[in-house]
């Protein structure tokens, strides 16, 4: 049975062409959606009643989208099914799936979802790869290490665009894309995982540097030494890796640690942490190395951002 037609027109018009089943009296169904664009990504927050959600390969053919959606569950469980795999999530828990080949999802009971659309050129993995990583589950029901700390940033990162001035929210945007690139790779680079007949390549291996890097931004002795011994690869390789991206190896976590800071900064939830807490959370060793940096990205020092992203 389908639910109001007003809830399916709303749900394909966030997601592309879907159709909506459920198994109780349709009329007694009850979900939103509300859809924020934000330049690169759009936030569709999800709240609703059992339903299962369905695209074919007729309406991915119709509509022709191809983003890649991330669902972060937030209240009660759901199942996304695609390329014969289905990966079970619970509050905190992330997957993948793609719009432009046929997914379901089973939503079992009253939850509630935060779904991240996003170019699936953002993501940067070839589509081999990109197969390989839709539908795993990612969070703390799966092993991937590297889940424990950029699901909070991502969530952390989400949740500050819905508060964020105009002018952060852009960054704040690219953030949450790199955040979910940089989980992407992570889904391809656990211990010991290698697919079968896999050599990676350049681009490959600088997507891999970087989501060790936001693994560990926290970790004030993260050093280019240490990046190359955890991959296995020569300092020079590494810098050479950056130097093609027009960047360093130190500049990139410099500036990763300054974004990851700024979000806490703004977040309403972090107001009682002092600037100094926030900056050795980060991996900043010195308070003061650490505001003559923010100031020199942001032109401003970090309480004046703050008070600012707060109103103040």
């Amino acid at each position: 049975m389908r639910p109001p037609p007003h809830a399916e027109r709303s749900f394909s018009a966030a997601y592309g062409e879907v159709e909506l089943v459920v198994r109780a009296a349709p009329e007694a169904w009850r979900g939103s959606l509300r859809l924020r664009h934000l330049g690169v990504l759009q936030v569709a927050t999800e709240e609703c009643d059992p339903v299962e959600v369905v695209r074919t390969a007729r309406d991915a053919t119709a509509d022709g989208r191809t983003h890649l959606f991330a669902r972060l569950q937030l209240e009660g469980t759901a199942l996304v099914f695609q390329d014969g795999r289905r990966a079970r999530l619970r509050p905190g828990d992330l997957a993948f799936h793609d719009a432009g080949r046929p997914f379901s999802l089973a939503l079992p009971e009253r939850q509630r979802a935060r779904v991240l659309m996003v170019p699936r050129q953002l993501v940067r993995l070839g589509e081999a790869d990109i197969r390989r990583v839709m539908a795993q589950v990612i969070g703390a029901t799966a092993p991937q290490a590297p889940a424990a700390l950029l699901l909070p940033l991502l969530t952390g990162l989400v949740d500050e665009i819905a508060t964020a001035a105009p002018a952060t929210r852009e960054d704040l945007a690219h953030a949450v894309t790199d955040v979910l690139a940089a989980l992407a790779a992570a889904q391809l680079t656990g211990p010991g995982h290698r697919p079968p007949g896999d050599v990676p390549g350049e681009t490959a291996m600088f997507d891999r540097v970087k989501a060790t890097i936001e693994t560990r931004l926290s970790e004030p002795e993260l050093s280019p030494t240490v990046l190359a011994e955890a991959h296995g690869i020569s300092l020079r390789y590494l810098h050479k890796l950056f130097q093609e991206h027009s960047t360093t190896v130190g500049t990139w976590i410099r500036r990763r640690r300054l974004e990851a800071c700024r979000a806490e900064l703004a977040r309403p939830s972090a107001a009682d942490r002092s600037i100094a807490a926030v900056a050795a959370r980060w991996g900043f060793v010195s308070p003061a190395h650490f505001s003559h940096a923010f100031r020199k990205a942001y032109g401003m020092s970090p309480a004046q951002f703050r008070a600012q992203a707060h109103g103040g």
